[in-house]
């Protein structure tokens, strides 16, 4: 596994877009994609030898994200990419984390599977087994 990106929950991704550009020089590398199973909108930005950054903001129906961004929002998940989703679930599940979202359809993804777990110190993870980002600029 290794690191695909970070996420940041923001009230407004617009907001947010500006800020990660003129603070710290990070540049959107995708359209903002909503993803309806997630219910959030999501854009992901780039910067030459940094980590990719993902943005997102919660739809309406998602109370509890909207809770969290209305709180000052910040950091929500670190996103690892291995080679096969279900297989590292069942490893990673066998290693005593929770699976808070069982594989689906994620559409900043093109629509490949991702998954959330929470590990131990209530670190969100989500796992991605693509490159493949929607959207890209």
């Amino acid at each position: 596994m290794k690191i695909d990106h970070i996420c940041f929950a923001v009230r407004n991704l617009y907001d947010g877009i500006a800020y990660w550009e003129k603070v710290f020089e990070y540049k959107q590398m995708t359209k903002i994609v909503e993803n309806s199973l997630q219910k959030v909108k999501v854009t992901f930005l780039s910067k030459d030898d940094s980590l990719t950054i993902k943005l997102i903001e919660p739809l309406e129906s998602n109370q509890s994200l909207v809770n969290f961004v209305n709180r000052g929002g910040g950091f929500h998940h670190l996103c690892f990419k291995c080679s096969d989703i279900d297989v590292k679930m069942d490893e990673l599940t066998g290693e005593g984390l929770l699976t808070l979202v069982p594989p689906q359809p994620g559409e900043a993804f093109n629509n490949h599977n991702i998954a959330f777990l929470l590990a131990k110190y209530g670190l969100n993870i989500e796992l991605i087994d693509t490159d493949e980002k929607a959207g890209m600029l």
